[in-house]
């Protein structure tokens, strides 16, 4: 018997002409193992065990990968993972956010996000990166009001260095403004936190894009005996007319095998 997949469930991330799977794997496990809010700990899977992984998730309908240069090796490590299947998968990545020595620190300035595009361009051996969010700290209405980073992202955008551009807020203030101006908005919503919801409300009735991030929340979701919190998350994100995709950082074959099984059956219902 063959496994479900997402491949009949691919839908337009917002206004973007993008289409995208239901499910993103995000690859910060890919790059960085310090600093990160899981409840587990992990090692970082070398090459060949990355290449199954992405050959599984190709196999399993997902065309959606997240990566940000705050992601420790995700980038570079991507380029040559994905050679010869660029033209498969659409890529999200991020600017604003550094990671190094085990601390994050950030620059909105126009000419830092330039830059790190350019070298986010060269770390995924591309010519085009097919979303790129500014990863804010929270403060995310006065980033968005500098306009530095915006202007800059929507020159790139211009130039065909991008295809569109957006914001991965803390905020329901952050996330409508960066809607009202950009592409997509990245949000916080799962079964414990629903506080930016009118952000989705918002991109539904505009036709924005809506990527949910922390969408089993990181791994600490707890319910009812009995009830699998993977279906219940994902039936109650998917219920928002405004989710595009969600982005699920798992590692391990057999949770990305279930998530697309769930997110499949949901999808399927009549």
């Amino acid at each position: 018997m063959s496994l479900p997949t997402l491949h009949d469930h691919h839908r337009p991330l917002g206004s973007t002409g993008l289409r995208v799977s239901p499910l993103g794997l995000g690859t910060v496990k890919l790059g960085r193992d310090q600093g990160v809010k899981y409840p587990n700990g992990f090692t970082i899977p070398d090459d060949d065990t990355a290449r199954l992984l992405l050959a599984q998730a190709r196999e399993l309908g997902i065309n959606l990968l997240d990566t940000a240069p705050a992601y420790g090796r995700s980038e570079e490590r991507l380029g040559p993972l994905l050679r010869d299947q660029r033209d498969e998968w659409v890529i999200v990545s991020k600017v604003g956010e550094e990671f190094d020595n085990g601390q994050s620190h950030f620059d909105f300035s126009a000419a830092h996000t330039r830059r790190s595009v350019e070298r986010s361009l060269q770390r995924l051996e591309t010519d085009r990166i097919e979303l790129v969010l500014v990863h804010s700290d929270g403060n995310d209405l006065a980033i968005l009001e500098q306009e530095d980073v915006y202007e800059t992202l929507a020159a790139l955008k211009q130039e065909g260095k991008i295809l569109g551009y957006g914001f991965s807020g803390k905020t329901v203030a952050g996330g409508l403004k960066a809607l009202e101006q950009g592409d997509c908005a990245m949000v916080t919503y799962n079964l414990n936190e629903q506080a930016e919801r009118p952000v989705l409300d918002y991109a539904a009735e505009h036709g924005k894009a809506i990527l949910v991030k922390k969408a089993l929340a990181s791994g600490h979701i707890c319910l009812a005996p009995g009830v699998d919190p993977v279906q219940a998350s994902f039936e109650m994100l998917f219920a928002h007319p405004g989710v595009n995709s969600a982005i699920v950082g798992t590692i391990n074959p057999v949770h990305l095998a279930h998530n697309v099984a769930t997110v499949a059956r949901i999808l399927g219902r009549p």
